[in-house]
């Protein structure tokens, strides 16, 4: 091996991320910088790297030039809101990993009007096709005369539990839009934008899956989102 052209002999011996380093004769790559994306989905735009039938993907609306990022989750292609992108798939998997718990929160507008019962089924969870659901936070945000919206915030990452949640205690989804997952805030950014996070929203993503949470039944109830500072780089696709 050998490090800018000098044979390294000793054992523990330290390189740069900018050093010339060849094993074996082949020069290793270093390692691309970690890059945390977030979006604002518009609806219609798949929750996908690539889609087989040609329909934007939440990846075009990043700038090239950050490099090749994937989705964190999905996001059903009539939802909107929030997606985090990244090239950093260990804690991509982490963040994924139900042992975890990790919260991710949507504003949701239902049919009807669903009363305290409704409300308190959801909050104990709700049996569906693919067994029964962990307790939600959940509390009418607004109510107007033929809808109501909600502010719901679930703890695992099943395929569209809030359509099937909702359904199941009879008020269909309406309009749905994810505003936070984990410590990551949707804040102001608009549709179509993206921004990178950062570094402090890095690292308390990190520090989300490092040990698993509290039980959802122990947690405190939700409590409206506060607007989350504007990223000083932003980008809007035109």
């Amino acid at each position: 091996m050998t490090v800018n052209g000098a044979t390294v002999t000793t054992l523990g011996t330290r390189a740069l991320p900018t050093d010339r380093i060849i094993v074996d004769g082949k020069a290793l790559r270093p390692r691309a910088p970690h890059v945390w994306v977030a979006v604002n989905k518009p609806a219609g735009v798949v929750t996908t790297a690539r889609d087989p039938e040609g329909r934007q993907a939440v990846t075009d609306l990043v700038p090239r030039a950050l490099g090749r990022l994937f989705p964190v989750g999905r996001l059903d292609v009539q939802s909107t809101g929030l997606v985090l992108l990244t090239n950093d798939g260990e804690t991509a998997a982490r963040l994924l990993h139900p042992r975890y718990h990790v919260p991710r929160r949507y504003r949701v507008k239902v049919g009807g009007a669903p009363d305290e019962g409704v409300l308190r089924r959801m909050r104990r969870g709700v049996r569906l096709d693919d067994g029964r659901t962990a307790p939600a936070r959940v509390h009418v945000e607004k109510k107007l005369p033929t809808k109501t919206w909600l502010d719901m915030t679930v703890f695992e990452g099943r395929s569209h539990l809030i359509r099937r949640l909702c359904d199941a205690v009879g008020h269909r989804v309406d309009k749905l839009e994810r505003v936070a997952i984990g410590p990551v805030e949707l804040g102001r950014l608009r549709r179509g934008e993206t921004r990178l996070l950062e570094p402090k929203e890095v690292t308390a993503l990190r520090r989300a899956h490092r040990a698993p949470s509290a039980s959802p039944r122990t947690s405190p109830r939700a409590t409206p989102a506060r607007g989350a500072k504007r990223s000083a780089v932003r980008h809007r696709r035109s």
